[in-house]
C-alpha cells in the first residue's frame, strides 16, 4: 500500500513536529516554576532551576522557530543529561525506569538541531 497523498505534507509534518515539541517542553519549565496546571513534586534545586529555564527559553524559541538550531541543541543536550541523572541511575531500560519521554525530546531536539527551523518560522521569514 502507497500513502502517496503524504508526499507533499512532509514539511508542514515537521512544522508540526516541532511546534508541537515546544509547546510540551515548554509546558514543563512552566510546571516548575508556576505550578501549572499541577504542582511541581520536587523542591527547585540550582539544577531543576538550570533545567526550567532551559525548557521555557529553548521551547519558545523551538516554537517560533528562531535561533531553532542552537536552542534545540541545547535542548537536546539538556535532556540527555537529564535523562541520565533523574532515570538512568534507576537501570538503563528508558520504559521501565520512566524515562522514555525525555530520552524522545533527546532525539527529536537533536533532529530539529540538524535540519533548522524549516516553514512556519521566523527563522525561515528571515532568510527571505
Amino acid at each position: 500500500m502507497t500513502m502517496k497523498f503524504l508526499d507533499d505534507h512532509g514539511d508542514r509534518a515537521y512544522a508540526l513536529l516541532r511546534i508541537v515539541s515546544g509547546l510540551l517542553f515548554l509546558a514543563h519549565g512552566v510546571q516548575k516554576f508556576f505550578n501549572f496546571p499541577t504542582a511541581f513534586p520536587y523542591p527547585l534545586n540550582p539544577m531543576l532551576q538550570a533545567a526550567g529555564t532551559i525548557e521555557v527559553v529553548a521551547g519558545a524559541l523551538i516554537i517560533i522557530g528562531l535561533a531553532t538550531r542552537p536552542a534545540a541543541f541545547i535542548a537536546s543536550g539538556m535532556s540527555a543529561v537529564g535523562y541520565w541523572v533523574a532515570h538512568g541511575s534507576q537501570g538503563p531500560y528508558p520504559i521501565a525506569n520512566g524515562g522514555e519521554t525525555i530520552i524522545l525530546y533527546c532525539f527529536i531536539f537533536l533532529y530539529i538541531a540538524t535540519r533548522g527551523a524549516g516553514i512556519w518560522s521566523v527563522d525561515a521569514a528571515r532568510a527571505k
